[in-house]
This record gives structure tokens, sequence and C-alpha cells, in this order.
């Protein structure tokens, strides 16, 4: 939005916390899908790699709990990783009726290029922001965050998908 568009939309909308919120969000999708689409990658190919990385090994359900994935989306995230040799999936030797996936070597190294691509999004969208001040927004956003996970049923909702044809 220019300055002059800037000027017309009304101070109460200008300042509504909620509509700012929405606002920072859908540049933030955007300049997130914008690093990622440049290199073949979606958000949910990330938030996988990052769990395996944090956590190691897990079934789909719990990969899918802990990235908010539903786990019919998972499949087809975890069959596009696995074709690329970024995971592997191996029968659990706890249960062999369940998979368990792995983050593979390149997986990893996979993981550190799409890290390096969200910090330049992320540098880009808190550019106007001094680093206390970031820092002080990511600890705002996570109480906000927070507060509403604990008061509300836990209805995570996936990351947006960075191609039109993506689960």
């Amino acid at each position: 939005m220019s300055t002059e568009e800037h000027e017309t939309v009304p101070a109460r909308l200008r300042e509504l916390p909620s509509r700012l919120l929405a606002q920072a969000a859908t540049h933030a999708q955007r300049l997130v899908a914008e690093q990622l689409t440049a290199v073949d990658a979606r958000t949910w190919h990330y938030a996988t790699l990052v769990a395996l990385d944090a956590y190691g090994p897990a079934s789909q359900a719990g990969l899918s709990s802990r990235t908010g994935i539903h786990r019919s989306d998972l499949v087809a995230v975890i069959n596009e990783l696995a074709g690329s040799g970024l995971v592997e999936r191996a029968p659990d030797p706890a249960d062999r009726r369940r998979n368990t996936v792995s983050l593979t070597a390149a997986g990893r190294g996979r993981l550190r290029r799409l890290e390096q691509l969200l910090d330049t999004a992320q540098e880009e969208l808190l550019s106007p922001l001094s680093a206390s001040e970031r820092t002080q927004l990511i600890h705002l956003l996570g109480r906000i965050v927070d507060h509403h996970a604990a008061t509300t049923a836990p209805t995570m909702t996936p990351m947006p998908q960075t191609t039109p044809d993506a689960p």
C-alpha cells in the first residue's frame, strides 16, 4: 500500500490490531512462498524436515501432531520428500504395522538451505524493526498464540502451500 493509499484508509482501520496482523501475515506468507518456491519447496516440506530434525524419527501420526499437517495431507508431503531422498520410511521396530519416517543426510542439507532462505524472508519482513523490537514482537505474538491455543480447541491450521496444486 502506497503512502497515498494508506492515508485514504480510515484511522480506525489502520489501527485495528486484527487487521494489521492479517496484513502482516499475508506479507509474511508471500515472502516465505517466494523464497521456497524458488527452490521447488513448500512450507509443509520445511515443517516436516524441522520436526524430524528436532525430534528424530517419528510415525506419521507423530509428525502430524508436531507440524499441524493433517495426516492425509502429510502422506503426500512424505511421498514428495521420500521421492527426493530427503526422508526415508522404515517399519517401526516397536510396531511393524506402522512406518517410522527419518531424516536423511540429504534432508539435513536441504533443511539448512531452506533455513537460509527463510532467514532472508524473515529479515525482509522485519527490516523496519530494531533487534530489540524484533525480540519484543516475537514475544508478544507468542503470548497471543499461546493464550488462544490454551483457550480454544486444538485446531492447528497448517501453513499455506506455496503451489496451487499442493495438498
